[in-house]
């Protein structure tokens, strides 16, 4: 298994290089780098805090798919937790990503591994549930968005594909019958577990359910609003309000994809795509794409005294 995983790492440094190689000698630094003055700073300073606001929504939709699951913790902690896992994932790349950390701890301090597995595979599936939601409807209301031709289209059959997917897995893996047959210990058997036992919880708690769809849009709003800042600190001004409501989810599907380091290459690929039919240039793309990967970096940072200080779980949460 560990062989595998370090196969895998090797597969995706590699792909990451590729494709970043094949993007980044079409930057023209020139164009690229804004002129630096007050305005400049402004957006790049509010664009860092809305980000690490997102972090702090994300805490806060952790939280609920707990309490879906009957489980209570403190928000502060799973904070905590999830920081530190955000710097495991884009800082010390290895086959343990931040996920893992985050269950492990949360484990260790509930002392029910299954159910913190539970909490976290279902906290990453409400953020997908939502994103191409919000690509739909932002097409939807804008016409102008839906003449954009290619780019669009593939926006709106991402959103379209990954709500079908999900719609399958959920519910084929909720299924009595189904469910219970490929739930086991190897890992894509432990995920339909999760999802399994996540669906027969939230089944007997709809408002559980619809208070971790309200915390997964509210995150992923504050996201987009990170994004729309960082458009402005690059004078990207043909991409508006819709346009980033429309294409950064989309691209946030894309980059979840198995095949890069932390998005890297698929990102900035997928902003290329969707923003050239707003005159958006390959390189400011780009630097669009490299720009939102930093601010997650910076806001990273937070998470190495967590990380560094490790985890002593005081009591376990209430249940």
């Amino acid at each position: 298994m560990a062989d595998r995983r370090s196969l895998g790492l090797w597969f995706r440094t590699v792909a990451t290089l590729v494709m970043l190689g094949l993007l980044l000698p079409r930057i023209d630094l020139s164009s690229v780098i804004p002129e630096w003055d007050l305005h400049t700073g402004l957006w790049l300073a509010a664009a860092v805090v809305v980000t690490a606001a997102g972090i702090v929504a994300s805490a806060v939709r952790w939280q609920a798919v707990l309490l879906g699951l009957g489980r209570h913790c403190r928000a502060r902690t799973l904070l905590r937790h999830y920081l530190a896992g955000l710097f495991v994932g884009n800082f010390l790349p290895s086959t343990i990503g931040g996920d893992v950390l985050r269950l492990r701890r949360l484990a260790a301090e509930t002392g029910d591994s299954a159910e913190a597995f539970a909490s976290v595979v279902l906290e990453r599936l409400s953020g997908m549930v939502v994103l191409p939601l919000i690509t739909l409807t932002a097409l939807a209301f804008n016409p102008g968005l839906r003449a954009l031709g290619t780019a669009s289209l593939v926006a709106a059959i991402v959103s379209v594909a990954t709500l079908l997917l999900l719609a399958v897995l959920l519910f084929g893996v909720s299924h009595p019958r189904v469910g219970r047959r490929v739930i086991g210990t190897t890992g894509w058997q432990q995920f339909a577990g999760a999802v399994h036992l996540g669906a027969a919880r939230f089944r007997r708690h709809p408002r559980a359910a619809a208070g971790v769809i309200v915390s997964a849009l509210a995150y992923q709003l504050i996201v987009v609003m990170a994004a729309l800042l960082a458009a402005r600190a690059l004078n990207l001004h043909n991409v508006g309000i819709t346009a980033v409501l429309a294409f950064v989810p989309a691209v946030s599907i894309v980059q979840v994809i198995p095949i890069s380091l932390g998005g890297l290459g698929l990102r900035e690929g997928a902003f290329v795509l969707f923003l050239d039919p707003l005159q958006v240039t390959t390189g400011r793309a780009v630097a669009f794409g490299l720009l939102i990967y930093g601010l997650n970096l910076l806001v990273s940072l937070l998470g190495a005294p967590s990380f560094a200080m490790g985890h002593r779980p005081r009591a376990k949460a209430m249940a």
